[in-house]
């Protein structure tokens, strides 16, 4: 039978030492006559241990001490005698510095005595002065007296700290991850500051990170990444609460003494964070869009804040880059109607409700039918004939343009197979789509499946689709040229910079958004802008187009300033493709 002796030195010492232990004392006093070596194994198995061990007896004098505890406490060998008093050994373990300056006598008297005389005492953990943490354990003797046990447990404490952190940050950056940051937000929910008594919530989002790291790698997107983090940890106050939610997506929760002065630190956030950064690879700058929202109340939970100033996020990033969106009540409708819409639109892609109309593109010399661009249109049972201006940005949003966009390109190109060989159809293409590394593929398999040739294929973009200037969007392009397939730039002259795109990216037709010909018979500088892109494409050997041609004095107009092509409602309005097809008269062979 186990005594409870037994169980109390094999919970202190271990069962491997205990076991070696009680050996040699069993030995030892059972075979008189090897007694010497029988003390000597038990003596290896106390050195052995991994623990640093003590024993006092009932007077609290000392009768055991192994060399791992003189180790622990850097003492040199020697340096405690049997006999010393646990106070005699605290004293000199202070008096050697062994313990910090803050840790009194009285102190480590008052543990002792009140774990001391339990068997089962809960460690007492003690910090050294070089930082160490030690574990110590006591356990009553039937005698008085008692054992010690010290176990540096410094490095388990590191990793115990270090799964700590990392359960509550982001790995990458080191700020708070969502989780904490939700957590931390409650803290400033209830502070009663009278002199900072509106709550900000920001939400950012990175504008061009994509391009950086499809450009430069994810080595060096990550070291953007953390960059960023740093700017915010050095823009923020030490009550604010900064984390990043995932991506290239961040939040700072902060208190504000009124609401501009919480926009005017979002102002500060776009100036701060869109300025260059010096990385391992040179210098790249990125933009960062802010959503916010203010909230004077201290309401129960920040998750409404948080989605609050999302809304605010999307409308800024729909305004262009680098803005401040703030958070209006409208918005929250707007919202609903827009996952509401969402959910329809995936119904509607299940159960094929799309058709695409076709507009004609006319040779304004000749006024014939030269092309025509395929527009796709959402027939919803109930509420009819849906624009895509009312879908498009919500199947880009979620992403699903890419099995729209080739739907409409498939449909597209079967129904342009049948007609004249020297009429091409216009596809409109999202970015979302040239982004994919599939694309290029998925359009020349749609050719070889329709039977359409490549030049009868033309391309319609927009600037935004060639923003990021990612590397899959420019080999997707370079690619599908090369096949023979046509780029026409939609909406010229509303961008930034779309001359930089001309000799960037193999264009081959520019298309003259309609705002300039609905003000060019009234407005000098919208003539003028038509004169002088048509002269850019003569002198680049790039087509030109106008839009929006409504009138006859439109298309003489436009006729005067150069422009080739146009396309408008004085031509025909889209149509379905059994009514665009009559107007070429007989099916020809392609």
């Amino acid at each position: 039978m186990r005594s409870r002796v037994q169980d109390e030195a094999e919970t202190v010492i271990g069962p491997r030492s205990y076991q070696i232990f009680a050996q040699a004392i069993e030995e030892a006093t059972s075979v008189d006559g090897h007694v010497v070596e029988h003390l000597k194994r038990f003596e290896a198995a106390l050195q052995n241990m991994n623990q640093g061990l003590c024993m006092f007896d009932a007077q609290s004098r000392l009768v055991v001490c192994n060399d791992q505890y003189h180790r622990l406490f850097d003492l040199p060998p020697g340096t405690l005698s049997f006999g010393m008093t646990q106070e005699e050994i605290c004293t000199l373990l202070i008096a050697r510095g062994c313990y910090p300056p803050s840790v009194t006598l009285a102190q480590i008297r008052e543990s002792t005595c009140i774990a001391a005389p339990h068997a089962n005492s809960l460690p007492v953990f003690r910090e050294l002065a070089d930082g160490r943490i030690l574990s110590v354990r006591y356990r009553a003797m039937e005698d008085g007296g008692w054992v010690s046990t010290f176990e540096d447990i410094t490095e388990q404490r590191r990793s115990e700290a270090r799964i700590a952190h990392l359960a509550r940050h982001d790995g990458l950056t080191q700020l708070a991850n969502s989780r904490t940051l939700r957590d931390e937000s409650r803290r400033l929910l209830t502070d009663a500051n009278p002199a900072l008594p509106v709550l900000g919530v920001y939400y950012l989002d990175l504008d061009r990170f994509k391009f950086v790291n499809d450009t430069y790698g994810h080595a060096v997107g990550d070291e953007l990444l953390r960059s960023v983090a740093q700017r915010l940890r050095a823009s923020s106050g030490r009550t604010d609460i900064v984390g990043r939610l995932g991506g290239d997506e961040f939040a700072v929760v902060r208190r504000m003494p009124d609401p501009e002065e919480a926009e005017l630190y979002a102002h500060h956030l776009v100036k701060w964070l869109g300025a260059p950064y010096d990385l391992s690879t040179g210098r790249v700058q990125v933009g960062v869009s802010v959503g916010l929202t203010t909230c004077r109340e201290n309401p129960a939970d920040i998750e409404p804040l948080l989605q609050e100033a999302d809304l605010a996020l999307r409308h800024a990033k729909r305004s262009g880059r680098g803005t401040v969106g703030l958070f209006e009540p409208e918005m929250s409708e707007a919202a609903r109607l827009r996952r509401r819409l969402e959910a329809e639109f995936r119904d509607a892609l299940t159960m094929e409700q799309f058709e695409v109309h076709y507009q004609p593109l006319i040779d304004l010399d000749g006024s014939r039918i030269v092309g025509a661009e395929a527009l796709v249109r959402w027939r919803d049972p109930e509420g009819g004939l849906i624009p895509p201006a009312a879908f498009i940005p919500v199947a880009e949003e979620t992403g699903l343009i890419v099995p729209l966009g080739s739907w409409v390109l498939r449909q597209a190109c079967r129904d342009a197979a049948g007609w004249p060989p020297e009429v091409v159809v216009a596809v409109n293409v999202s970015s979302v789509q040239l982004r994919q590394g599939t694309f290029a593929g998925t359009v020349l398999e749609t050719l070889a499946e329709t039977g359409l040739p490549a030049g009868r294929l033309e391309i319609e973009i927009t600037e935004s689709a060639l923003l990021d200037e990612s590397e899959t969007t420019s080999r997707n392009i370079q690619t599908l040229h090369e096949a023979g397939i046509r780029f026409a730039m939609d909406d010229f002259g509303t961008g930034y910079s779309p001359l930089a795109y001309l000799r960037q990216f193999p264009i081959d037709k520019i298309k003259i958004d309609r705002c300039f010909m609905k003000d060019a018979e009234t407005d000098a500088d919208a003539l003028a802008i038509i004169r002088a892109v048509a002269g850019l494409g003569i002198s680049l050997g790039i087509t030109t187009l106008i839009e929006g041609v409504e009138t006859a004095e439109q298309l003489e107009l436009a006729r005067a300033q150069g422009v080739r092509q146009g396309q408008g409602f004085l031509f025909s309005r889209p149509q379905p493709g059994a009514v665009i097809s009559g107007l070429f008269g007989p099916p020809q062979p392609s």
